[in-house]
């Protein structure tokens, strides 16, 4: 039983540590699809628009990684490697639902983002990104 217990918490440990680490990816990806450094752009200049874009990809990522453990394997070593697996391609997806929506629509959407007044553009960029990861937790479901 204690075996069990503390077999659980290290498992949680690991999967916490993938966790936050994709999200960490998710922050890399969303400052490489926008121009400027976004640490400076949220903590320093608290612009909203960029603030809102990395709120939807830290939710998405997170969800992702939710449903993976939720239903992950019985086996951890295959629960990990599918939770990073669905992580990954979560960024990817997310990735290219940004490109794609800056394709479909006026002016370039990195610069919307960083624009220091409120756009819906970014509302809509966000939707984007988090529906984005939805998607990849139904295929994991």
């Amino acid at each position: 039983m204690l075996e069990d217990l503390f077999s659980g918490a290290w498992q949680s440990v690991v999967f916490g540590i993938v966790g936050v680490g994709l999200m960490a990816a998710g922050f890399v990806l969303v400052d490489l699809l926008t121009p400027g450094r976004l640490r400076d752009l949220i903590w320093v200049e608290r612009n909203a628009n960029a603030g809102l874009l990395l709120a939807a990809n830290q939710l998405g990522i997170a969800g992702i990684v939710f449903t993976a453990i939720l239903t992950s394997y019985s086996d951890f070593g295959k629960g990990l490697a599918s939770t990073v697996v669905f992580g990954l391609v979560g960024l990817a997806i997310m990735a290219l639902a940004f490109v794609v929506l800056d394709l479909l629509t006026p002016g370039k959407l990195g610069e919307v983002i960083c624009s220091p007044e409120p756009h819906p553009a970014a509302r809509v960029s966000a939707a984007t990104h988090f529906g984005a990861a939805l998607i990849v937790c139904a295929c994991i479901a």
